[in-house]
C-alpha cells in the first residue's frame, strides 16, 4: 500500500524478494539470502546481478529510498511495525502477556485484533521451497495465536461457543494435543464430561497408531484435570492476581554456564565502582539485581564489569551468562539470537528453542525464575537491546555495559565511569611498560597520562606504542602528545550515540584535515598508506603525510605498522569512521567524492603498472585504459614498489575494496581497469585466485548493469585467464568465447586478435594441437607490426611449443629461436627463461641431453636470479627430467619434494600433476617400484581431473612400462593401448614412438 492506494507487484522473483524484506523490515537480509530464496539450491551465474535487477525494479514501485543496499545485503527500511506479521507479533507478544497474567479478556481482545491482520496468503502467492518452508511457519503462527486466542476465551468461560471451532480445527489436524485438550475443557464446561473424556481416547488411539507415541504430559495432565473434576473453574475478566498456568512445562536439563571473560591481569583503580556495584549484587532484592555501567569509549566499562563479575562468580553458583552486543557495530547482535545462545547455554537442546523472540524471552525468565544467575551484556546499544534478556527472578543479577546512559531500565542502578586519577593514570602506564622506564623519567611519564586525560584506552595506546619502541624515552612520547593534546583528549570522548566529543575533535582540525577525514570515511578502507590518501585529496605524497601525522597525533586515525618500504600506515577508529561518514554524506557533493574515488583508481593503476614492471612477470602486457596520472613523484614511486611482492601484499585489500566500492558506484572503467591491471600483476604470480575473482565478479556485475560490452568482454578475458591459471581449462575457453563473441561484435579487430592468441593457449594445454597451430598461424600475419614485439614473441613461442607436442621439433626449435631472439632485442630476461626452457625440453625430446642441459639448467639459473619462485619450480622439473635420462636424477629428488609442496599452497594442480609424474619416473628409473607407482597414480588422478588426455597418456605410458617391468604384462598392454589410443587420438609425436623400456622411459 501507498498511503490508502494498493501497489501491484508484478512477477514472482520480485514478489519472493519483497516477502523475504518484509519478513525482516528494519534488518538487513544477507544476498546469499537472497539468492536462496529466488533461486534455491541452483542459482545461475548471473544471481547476483539478478538480485541487483530486482532490487530496482522494486524501488521504482515502492520508492527509491525504500530499500537500501549495505555492505552485507539488502533492507526493506521500513518501520517493522508497517508490516502486518511484525504488528501481528507485537500483539500477540502483549496477548500473551496478558494471558500469563490472568487478564484474559485483554488477551482476548488482543489476539482477535491480531488474527483480524491475517487475510489470504500471507506470501501473496509466492511460491518456491523458500516460500512453502515459511508459509508452513507462518501457518504455525498463526495456529498458535487462534489456541491462544481459545485459551482466553475458555478461562472466561466461553467453552460452550468454543465447541465447533475446536472441532473443526481437530478435524484439520488430527494429531494436535492443545487444539484437542482445548475441545475436551470446551465439552467439560458444557457438561459434557463424558464427551471430553472419549474425546481424549480418541486423540490417545491416534497417536499411538499414526506416531508411535504415548500423548504428551501436557495433554495427559488435561485428561487427568477432566477426570478428577479439577478444571479451573472461568475467572471474571481482568482479575489482579496471576493465575496458575494449567499444565506446567516440562523443564529442560539444568546447565551452569560459565561463560565470563577472562580477567584483566593489570586491573587498575576503579575501587569506588567496584565497591558500589559488588554492594548492589549482594544486596537483598525483591527483583533482579540490574546495573548499567555508562561512559566514554575508552573509559574501561568492559573491563570494570568483567572484574566485577569475577569476584561475585561464587555468589551466583548456577552460572555466569556473557554476550559482546557490539552496540556501536552496523553487526550488533538482536536479542532473538542472543536469547538462542543463552537458552542452550542453560541446556535446552537446539532443536527445542522457540523461533520467535516473544518465546524465547518466556522461556528464558522462566528457566531463571528460581535459579542465581549473573547475566553480563557488554556494549548495550540502547534499552530495546537489553529488555528482553533480563530475567526475572529475584535470584539473578544484570550487568550492563554501554557507551550511553540507559535511563529507560527501570530500577537500574547506574554507575558512571570517569577517567582515571592521576594515580591510577600512572599506574596503569607502569604496568604496560614497566617500572624501570617510569624511574628514569617519572616527571614524563606524569606528562604523559596527564596529556592522554588519564583516560584508560589512551594510556593503554600509549603504553602499547612505547612497549613497542623500547628505544624512545618517554620524554619523545610526552613531546609529541603536547603538540596535539586537546584534539587528544576530545578523541578520546568521542561515541556514535554522544556525538558531541567527535564534532569538537574535528571541529579543532584545518579543513584540509577535515575533509581527509571525510573522505576517508565516505571510502571506508580499513587501512592505507599516504600514498592511497594523496591523490583522494589531490595532493603530493609529502604534503598529505603532514595532514595524516596530525590526524595520527589527534588519535582519528591509528598508526598500525610501518610497511616494507617505511613508510607508515593509518586506520581509522570504527567511531571516527562512522562520524566521517555522516560528515562526509553532509558536506560533501557524489560528483566530489566519485571524483575523488577515480583519482585514487588512476594512481593505483599506475603504481600497480610500476610494481608489475618490477617483478619477474613485468613485460605481461596490460592496457589499463586510464590516463597515468595522481602518481607519486619518481622518487617516491620506486621507494614504494622497491620490494613489488612486498607492496603488494600491503595493499592488497585496499586494491579489492577499491575495486569494489568503484563498482558499487557504477564507475566501470575505473573498476574494471583496476582489475585488469591486478590480474596482470601479484594475483598471477602469487597464485591469489580468490581477490582475483572477487575483483573481476564485482567489476563485472558493474558492467553488466550499466550495459558496458567492451568492459565486459575485458573482464571475461581477466576471468579466463584466471580460470586457466586454475587449470580449468573449459571454464577459460567459455570465458574466452564469451570475450570474443562481443569483441566480433564490436568490430575490434585488434582484441579479437589477442583474444584468439589466449584460446590458442587453452587448446594447446588440451592438447587440441592441430587446432592450436592453425589458430595461431593465423593470427601471426595479423601480429606483424601492428602490436607489441611481446606480444609477437609470445605467438611464436605458443607455436613453437604445439610444433613440439606434434614431433615437428625442428620447426618447433625454429620457432622457439625466433622468440628468444625476440624477449633478447626487448631484454625480457623472463620470456627469456621461458623459452630457454621450451627448447631445452625440445632438445631432451630429440636425444640431445648435453644441449637440453645447457638449455634447461640456463633458464633455472635466470629464473632464481628474477626470484621468481613458481616459475623456478617449473624450470627445476625440466632440469630434473633432463637428469634422470642421464643417470643421475637422485639429486634432483628434494627439488621436486620442495615444489610439490609449494604447488600444493599455490593451489597449482597442473604442477602438482607435473612433479608426481617426474617422481614417478624417477622412482622407476632407480628402482623404487613401489614409490613409482603411487607417485604416478596420483599424477594419473590429478590429469584426469584436469580433463588433459595427453598428460594421462603420458602417465599411462610410464605406468605401463612399470607394470611390465613388474611382471603385471596384461595390465601393462592394455595401459599402453589406451595411452596410444590418446596420442594418436591428439596427434602428439608420442603416437609415433615405439613403446619405452624402462631404460628409455620417454618425455
Amino acid at each position: 500500500m501507498s498511503g490508502t492506494t494498493a501497489l501491484d507487484v508484478s512477477g514472482r522473483k520480485p514478489r519472493a524478494l519483497l516477502a523475504v524484506l518484509a519478513l525482516n523490515a528494519g534488518r538487513v537480509v544477507p544476498t546469499d539470502t537472497v539468492i536462496d530464496v529466488l533461486w534455491g539450491e541452483d542459482p545461475p551465474g548471473s544471481a547476483r546481478a539478478g538480485v541487483h535487477s530486482y532490487v530496482s525494479t522494486l524501488r521504482r514501485t515502492l520508492g527509491e529510498d525504500t530499500i537500501q543496499r549495505r555492505p552485507a545485503g539488502y533492507e526493506l527500511t521500513v518501520p517493522p511495525m508497517d508490516v502486518d506479521l511484525h504488528e501481528f507479533g507485537a500483539l500477540v507478544a502483549q496477548a500473551r502477556q496478558d494471558l500469563a497474567a490472568a487478564r484474559f479478556g485483554a488477551a482476548d481482545r488482543g489476539l482477535e485484533a491480531a488474527l483480524a491482520l491475517w487475510r489470504g496468503d500471507p506470501l501473496g502467492g509466492v511460491g518456491g521451497e523458500w516460500a512453502e518452508r515459511e508459509r508452513y511457519r507462518l501457518h504455525q503462527l498463526r495456529q498458535a495465536a487462534v489456541e491462544d486466542r481459545i485459551e482466553a476465551r475458555l478461562r472466561l468461560g466461553h467453552g460452550p461457543r468454543l465447541i465447533p471451532e475446536l472441532t473443526r480445527l481437530v478435524a484439520d489436524d488430527p494429531l494436535r494435543e492443545r487444539a484437542r485438550g482445548q475441545l475436551m475443557i470446551a465439552l467439560y464446561q458444557a457438561g459434557r464430561q463424558v464427551d471430553a473424556l472419549a474425546e481424549y481416547e480418541t486423540g490417545r488411539r491416534l497417536l499411538i497408531d499414526e506416531l508411535g507415541v504415548e500423548p504428551s504430559p501436557e495433554f495427559q495432565a488435561v485428561h487427568g484435570q477432566i477426570l478428577r473434576g479439577e478444571v479451573p473453574a472461568p475467572v471474571a475478566d481482568e482479575p489482579q492476581a496471576t493465575a496458575e498456568p494449567a499444565v506446567a512445562l516440562a523443564e529442560p536439563v539444568r546447565a551452569a554456564p560459565q561463560q565470563l571473560p577472562s580477567d584483566l591481569p593489570d586491573f587498575t583503580g576503579r575501587d569506588e565502582q567496584v565497591d558500589r556495584l559488588v554492594q548492589r549484587l549482594t544486596a537483598d532484592a525483591s527483583a533482579t539485581r540490574l546495573s548499567v555501567i555508562a561512559g566514554q569509549p575508552g573509559a574501561g566499562k568492559s573491563s570494570l564489569a568483567i572484574h566485577v563479575a569475577h569476584l561475585m562468580r561464587d555468589q551466583y553458583p548456577d552460572g555466569q551468562l556473557y554476550v559482546n552486543l557490539r552496540g556501536v557495530h552496523t553487526s550488533s547482535l538482536d536479542p532473538t539470537e542472543v536469547l538462542a545462545r543463552f537458552l542452550r547455554a542453560l541446556g535446552v537442546p537446539a532443536q527445542a528453542v522457540p523461533d520467535n523472540l516473544e518465546e524465547r524471552a518466556d522461556l528464558y525468565r522462566t528457566m531463571l525464575s528460581d535459579r542465581r544467575v549473573l547475566v553480563l551484556l557488554d556494549d548495550a546499544a540502547d534499552e530495546r537491546q537489553v529488555r528482553d534478556l533480563l530475567p526475572g527472578g529475584a535470584g539473578c543479577a544484570v550487568l550492563v555495559t554501554s557507551r550511553r546512559r540507559l535511563p529507560a531500565l527501570a530500577g537500574a542502578t547506574h554507575v558512571d565511569i570517569e577517567v582515571f586519577a592521576e594515580t591510577e593514570a600512572t599506574e596503569l602506564l607502569e604496568s604496560l611498560v614497566g617500572p624501570e622506564r617510569i624511574a628514569q623519567d617519572p616527571a614524563a611519564a606524569a606528562d604523559i597520562v596527564r596529556l592522554c586525560g588519564h583516560l584508560a584506552l589512551a594510556v593503554r595506546i600509549t603504553g602499547a606504542r612505547l612497549a613497542a619502541r623500547p628505544q624512545w624515552p618517554l620524554r619523545l612520547l610526552a613531546t609529541r602528545l603536547r603538540e596535539r593534546h586537546q584534539v587528544l583528549d576530545e578523541l578520546s570522548a568521542g561515541d556514535l550515540e554522544v556525538r558531541g566529543s567527535l564534532l569538537l575533535s574535528y571541529e579543532g582540525l584545518t579543513d584540509a584535515d577535515q575533509r581527509t577525514l571525510r573522505l576517508l570515511g565516505w571510502l571506508g578502507t580499513m587501512e592505507f598508506a599516504s600514498w592511497f590518501v594523496a591523490p583522494l585529496l589531490d595532493l603530493t605524497v609529502p604534503a598529505t603525510e603532514r595532514i595524516l601525522e596530525r590526524l595520527a597525533d589527534s588519535y582519528l586515525l591509528d598508526t598500525t605498522m610501518v610497511d616494507a618500504a617505511g613508510s607508515p600506515r593509518y586506520q581509522l577508529h570504527d567511531l571516527t569512521r562512522a562520524f566521517a561518514l555522516e560528515r562526509a554524506e553532509a558536506d560533501e557533493s557524489p560528483a566530489d567524492t566519485r571524483a575523488a574515488l577515480e583519482r585514487v583508481i588512476h594512481c593505483a593503476v599506475t603504481m600497480i603498472d610500476e610494481a608489475t614492471a618490477r617483478m619477474p612477470r613485468g613485460n605481461a602486457t596490460h592496457i589499463s585504459g586510464l590516463p597515468r596520472w595522481h602518481a607519486p613523484d619518481a622518487a617516491t614511486m620506486a621507494r614504494l614498489v622497491a620490494d613489488p611482492v612486498g607492496w603488494f601484499d600491503a595493499e592488497r585489500t585496499v586494491f579489492v575494496a577499491l575495486v569494489e566500492r568503484a563498482s558499487e558506484l557504477g564507475l566501470v572503467t575505473s573498476s574494471t581497469s583496476l582489475a585488469a591491471a591486478l590480474s596482470s600483476s601479484v594475483f598471477t604470480a602469487r597464485n591469489q585466485f580468490d581477490q582475483w575473482w572477487q575483483t573481476h565478479s564485482a567489476a563485472l556485475q558493474a558492467a553488466e548493469e550499466a550495459g558496458d560490452e567492451a568492459s565486459k568482454a575485458s573482464l571475461y578475458i581477466g576471468l579466463g585467464r584466471l580460470r586457466l591459471e586454475q587449470d580449468r581449462f573449459d571454464e577459460a575457453d567459455d570465458y574466452y568465447a564469451r570475450a570474443l563473441t562481443i569483441y566480433e561484435q564490436l568490430g575490434d579487430q585488434g582484441k579479437i586478435v589477442l583474444t584468439k592468441l589466449e584460446l590458442a593457449t587453452v587448446q594447446r594445454e588440451r592438447g587440441e594441437l592441430k587446432d592450436a597451430e592453425r589458430m595461431l598461424r593465423e593470427l601471426l600475419p595479423a601480429l606483424a607490426g601492428a602490436y607489441s614485439r611481446q606480444i609477437e614473441g609470445r605467438a611464436w613461442h605458443g607455436l613453437g611449443m604445439a610444433l613440439a607436442e606434434q614431433g615437428a621439433f625442428d620447426d618447433a626449435l625454429a620457432e622457439h629461436n625466433r622468440a628468444l631472439a625476440r624477449y633478447e632485442e626487448l631484454d625480457d630476461r623472463f620470456g627469456q627463461a621461458l623459452v630457454r626452457r621450451s627448447i631445452g625440453i625440445t632438445y631432451r625430446a630429440v636425444g640431445d641431453l648435453d644441449a637440453a642441459e645447457r638449455y634447461c639448467g640456463g633458464a633455472l639459473r635466470m629464473l632464481v636470479e628474477l626470484g621468481d619462485p613458481h616459475m623456478i619450480i617449473y624450470a627445476t622439473q625440466a632440469l630434473a627430467k633432463v637428469r634422470i635420462r642421464q643417470g643421475r636424477g637422485e639429486s634432483e629428488r628434494p627439488g621436486l619434494l620442495d615444489g610439490l609442496e609449494m604447488c600444493g599452497k599455490l593451489q597449482d594442480g597442473f604442477g602438482q600433476g607435473l612433479l608426481l609424474r617426474t617422481l614417478g619416473e624417477l622412482d622407476l628409473a632407480t628402482g623404487r617400484f613401489d614409490d613409482a607407482e603411487q607417485h604416478l597414480q596420483r599424477s594419473l588422478k590429478w590429469w584426469t581431473a584436469l580433463g588433459l588426455p595427453l598428460w594421462q597418456a603420458r602417465t599411462m605410458r610410464d605406468l605401463s612400462t612399470l607394470l611390465a617391468t613388474t611382471g603385471r604384462t596384461a595390465e601393462a598392454d592394455a595401459m599402453w593401448a589406451e595411452a596410444r589410443r590418446l596420442f594418436e587420438r591428439h596427434g602428439s609425436h608420442e603416437a609415433n614412438e615405439p613403446r619405452p623400456t624402462r631404460a628409455a622411459v620417454n618425455t
